[in-house]
């Protein structure tokens, strides 16, 4: 593929400008399975080539091994990347297999700095709250993020897995650059109001999982026959059993659009992401993960496919006809608070 990079969006309305798609970096530590270390920093270079500038990260993601695996990469390229990484995710010292939301503002500062040190930088460019806890006011919480950035800790605010109300509460503490959430063929239900808020006080979309976990690429049909005993998505009831099996029947539709644009079926689930942003009239940079670098060139050459609206209609029924919740506990997410 020719290396010409990618278009640019701007997350918020001050936020940082950053290429149109961005890299989802925990599978290369955390969840996917074993992974080939070499391979994925080359994966990171290959993305920066390319212009994929937002590297997405979390405390949570590996107990902070991959922060610690990512530092070389952002410290070598510091005033090309953006970086991203989240709190709320804490490790409970009796059980290290679980998580816990914490949002109160003293676990915050904690969080902060414990980041700071595994990145080894001066300062975290955007900084979200990746789960929220109802108990705390969101108030609160913006408030001691925003002091971070008072102090020079943090650049940048998001949010993560919020309905429209708490981004409404926050946005009035201090400006949020992005909220990240699901978004994808599989998972669209933070359109109805997420989505129009975000629009309204000019806050950009970052979708995770946009590729469906990598079901929407046809790389697995089946995650209890087809993925490692240790793969996270294993957990996921999308992927198993009864519904693993009509799940993977969605895909064709996919299947045709692709044979049409002579593309691969992720480049038509990310193609369609990309142009949720022209359909809700907001900017929109997804943050699919990959550990290869000819699957970042992949993905990458999605920026460019444009689907027209027929085609957008052949895709339009699939969400609704899924099977399985994202989650095993949907309350982990914002589902249930909207």
């Amino acid at each position: 593929m020719t290396d010409s990079r990618i278009p640019t969006a701007r997350l918020g309305d001050s936020g940082p400008e950053v290429g149109v798609q961005g890299l989802g970096c925990m599978g290369m530590s955390f969840a996917y399975g074993p992974s080939d270390e070499k391979e994925s920093r080359a994966t990171l270079e290959r993305a920066l080539e390319l212009g994929v500038t937002l590297y997405d990260t979390a405390d949570a993601y590996g107990a902070g091994e991959n922060e610690r695996f990512l530092s070389p990469f952002f410290k070598a390229h510091r005033d090309e990347v953006v970086i991203a990484t989240k709190f709320a995710l804490a490790i409970p010292p009796e059980d290290p297999t679980r998580r816990i939301i914490r949002n109160d503002p003293p676990y915050i500062r904690e969080a902060v700095e414990a980041s700071l040190k595994r990145l080894d930088v001066d300062v975290i460019d955007l900084y979200y709250m990746h789960r929220r806890d109802p108990d705390v006011p969101i108030e609160d919480t913006v408030g001691v993020m925003a002091e971070l950035v008072r102090e020079g800790k943090v650049r940048h605010l998001g949010l993560s897995e919020v309905t429209a109300g708490e981004l409404r509460a926050a946005h009035a503490v201090h400006p949020i650059a992005a909220v990240q959430s699901e978004w994808s063929l599989f998972s669209r239900d933070i359109e109805a109001k997420v989505v129009p808020a975000a629009r309204e006080l000019g806050v950009a979309l970052v979708p995770y999982s946009p590729l469906g976990r990598g079901f929407l690429t046809g790389s697995f049909a089946d995650a209890d026959q087809d993925l490692t005993a240790d793969d996270y998505r294993r957990t996921q009831p999308r992927f198993t059993g009864e519904n693993a099996a009509a799940n993977a029947a969605l895909l064709d539709p996919i299947r045709s659009v692709a044979k049409a644009h002579d593309a691969s079926l992720g480049q038509i689930a990310l193609a369609w992401v990309h142009q949720q942003s022209r359909v809700h009239g907001l900017p929109l940079v997804p943050i699919p993960g990959t550990r290869k670098p000819g699957r970042v060139e992949e993905n990458v050459r999605a920026t460019a496919v444009r689907l027209t609206e027929d085609e957008l209609a052949v895709l339009e029924p699939i969400a609704g006809q899924v099977a399985g919740d994202r989650y095993p506990d949907m309350t982990f997410t914002s589902v249930g608070r909207e």
